[in-house]
């Protein structure tokens, strides 16, 4: 499961011309809507005396790290330096932070032999039961058998801050006279474990299906703003939400896909009858009950190209992929 910190190329993207404007660290945190330590984080591990920091090159490195985490290949499995290091520290009594201070301290040029605290925890907790694990577990201030998520703190009571109400939406997004005005939503699975993101575009009806492997209002407004940042700007004017807290931290996602958002009254789902009209339409794919983890990306892309290549009466019996796709070739 990816985790909800871990930055997508959009966001390095957006740090690299921060740091280019000179902006700091701390306001490029706020735009994204990120704590300032994750920013603070991608800059110590990717940004390089000589060149700067590079998008490119730390997406590169990131892709590099995720797959060799999917695939085993742990960095304390491949650095015996490393290890041998992390060993002799645990063994007396050194917290992982104690121990990846220590080591970006005494090798502050050697990216082999620097690790985060987080690496070493997944590590300690993938060895195979037995008596190495259990001693070193020992060695942790809180033994723990599993290791648990730090959730980000989010929005329980109250209003969503600087929310913006519908009644201050354009008038043009009511008549469906121009594109790029989208409703959003979120079809939720069993035990509201996972749930799918969906984005309507009201012209043309055109879905998008965004999974979700956990509900936090960062990790749905990032990953909602990079599934429509696919499309040309002129088609990502707005978005139109209900007052749910997923969308909690709505700045980033307006940061990062540049369509502003808009919520409908409390209790008002007709105010985005499009989308819950679509997910009506979804739950044929998606019955109540079902368990939305199983999905896969590449499940979620076939039922999407399906759901979007089905005539609609309300187009003239055109589908919503052609009459969406038209109007990228116009804009895009």
């Amino acid at each position: 499961m990816a985790s909800q910190t871990r930055l997508t190329w959009l966001e390095r993207e957006r740090i690299m011309t921060g740091l280019a404007r000179g902006e700091s660290p701390a306001s490029i945190a706020r735009y994204l809507g990120r704590d300032r330590s994750v920013v603070s984080r991608e800059l110590a591990r990717n940004r390089s005396l000589s060149s700067g920091y590079s998008a490119i090159r730390a997406q590169e490195r990131a892709d590099r790290r995720a797959s060799d985490r999917r695939s085993g290949r742990y960095k304390l499995a491949t650095h015996p330096d490393l290890w041998r290091f992390v060993l002799e520290k645990l063994t007396l009594l050194w917290s992982p932070q104690q121990i990846q201070a220590a080591l970006r301290i005494r090798y502050p040029l050697t990216s082999d032999m620097r690790i985060s605290h987080e690496a070493i925890y997944h590590y300690l907790y993938v060895l195979p039961r037995g008596e190495l694990r259990r001693s070193l577990l020992a060695c942790l201030r809180q033994h723990k058998p599993k290791r648990g998520l730090k959730r980000a703190h989010t929005v329980t009571r109250g209003r969503i801050p600087d929310m913006i109400g519908i009644h201050d939406r354009p008038h043009e997004v009511d008549g469906r006279l121009v594109p790029g005005h989208w409703e959003g939503d979120l079809i939720m699975g069993a035990g509201n474990r996972a749930a799918i993101g969906t984005l309507v575009e009201r012209v043309t009806r055109y879905t998008i299906l965004v999974p979700l492997e956990f509900k936090d209002t960062d990790y749905t407004c990032i990953s909602m703003a990079n599934a429509i940042s696919r499309y040309p700007e002129l088609l990502r004017k707005s978005m139109t939400y209900d007052q749910g807290k997923a969308m909690a931290n709505h700045w980033s996602f307006t940061g990062l896909s540049g369509a502003k958002v808009y919520f409908c009254d409390p209790r008002s789902p007709w105010q985005r009858g499009t989308n819950e009209n679509t997910n009506g339409l979804l739950r044929q794919y998606f019955p109540k009950g079902t368990d939305l983890s199983v999905f896969s990306r590449a499940d979620l892309d076939r039922i999407q190209n399906e759901f979007n290549e089905r005539p609609r009466k309300v187009l003239n019996w055109h589908s919503p992929k052609d009459a969406f796709n038209q109007l990228v070739a116009l804009y895009g």
